[in-house]
């Protein structure tokens, strides 16, 4: 006989899962070998979530951008055409060392996988916090919750102290935050000259100023054909910069089909996010 979840039932397992602090990684900890009712997803959503392999986002190479106006007008183009038609585009060469990539997952793997009772103190719902660490940001609210824990920490406009950040990635945070910010004033003067604008004009609408950083971490799951690592959403803000470990994992939507996202050695994902979609509809840049 098949077993009946109330909605009682269900508000006292995410209160239950939410105040052990522990997030998904507690649960396989702890020798988990089903999901728990909370995390599964409708099974029709996650069918139509199947992939399209003949399409591939576009790839854009940022070798030269500096040094010679030709190859930064090709760039420019490339980047149009890329944001104009699918929203997302790869980039290679841009800057930042294989090092501080590799570094800047090490460091969110390092975190999620160290002594439970040292993570706790940073478990927050308070997103005020300059670092917060739980589990699905959304868990009371959303349809399902999603199988994995992530940290957040606001790392602009105003710089963190050091001691806020866990010691563990508190250096490779700074880092790999001080490379992207690097990085996003490169891409926002792309943008902007793809749009027919001068370079610093998307600077100067305050659209590079924030930076939030979030590491997601992703359990092995007992039965991953029962639920989802991230549901489909958009990403708020102006502009997502996107590292993925070589799991891979990530689709785009493009053309009403689900694209994969191979990981390609050295390359970031570039998301045209919600905020300067809207900018620009909105022609606020006029």
């Amino acid at each position: 006989m098949g077993e009946i979840h109330t909605d009682t039932d269900r508000k006292t397992q995410l209160k239950s899962f939410d105040e052990s602090k522990s997030g998904v990684k507690g649960l396989v900890d702890s020798g988990a070998t089903k999901i728990p009712p909370i995390f599964l997803h409708n099974q029709i959503k996650i069918q139509e979530n199947s992939a399209n392999h003949q399409l591939t986002i576009p790839t854009v190479d940022l070798k030269g951008l500096e040094k010679d106006e030709a190859i930064r007008r090709e760039i420019i183009q490339k980047v149009k055409e890329a944001s104009e038609s699918w929203g997302f585009f790869q980039i290679v060469n841009h800057g930042i060392p294989q090092s501080v990539m590799d570094g800047v997952i090490d460091g969110v793997r390092k975190f999620h996988e160290q002594d439970v009772e040292v993570k706790k103190e940073f478990y927050t719902r308070d997103f005020t916090k300059t670092f917060v660490y739980n589990s699905n940001f959304d868990l009371y609210s959303a349809p399902a919750a999603n199988w994995r824990d992530t940290i957040f920490s606001i790392m602009a406009p105003q710089p963190p102290d050091p001691e806020v950040l866990p010691a563990v990635c508190r250096d490779i945070l700074i880092d790999y935050s001080n490379h992207v910010k690097k990085l996003g004033l490169n891409l926002f003067e792309l943008l902007s000259e793809a749009l027919g604008l001068e370079s610093n004009r998307l600077t100067e609408m305050a659209c590079a100023e924030g930076l939030f950083v979030i590491g997601h971490y992703y359990p092995a799951c007992p039965e991953p054909e029962l639920t989802l690592g991230t549901s489909n959403h958009t990403d708020s803000g102006f502009l997502t910069i996107l590292i993925q470990d070589q799991m891979g994992g990530l689709q785009v939507l493009h053309d009403n089909q689900w694209v994969d996202v191979p990981p390609l050695p050295g390359a970031l994902v570039v998301n045209i996010a919600d905020l300067l979609q809207a900018s620009l509809s909105l022609g606020s840049i006029d």
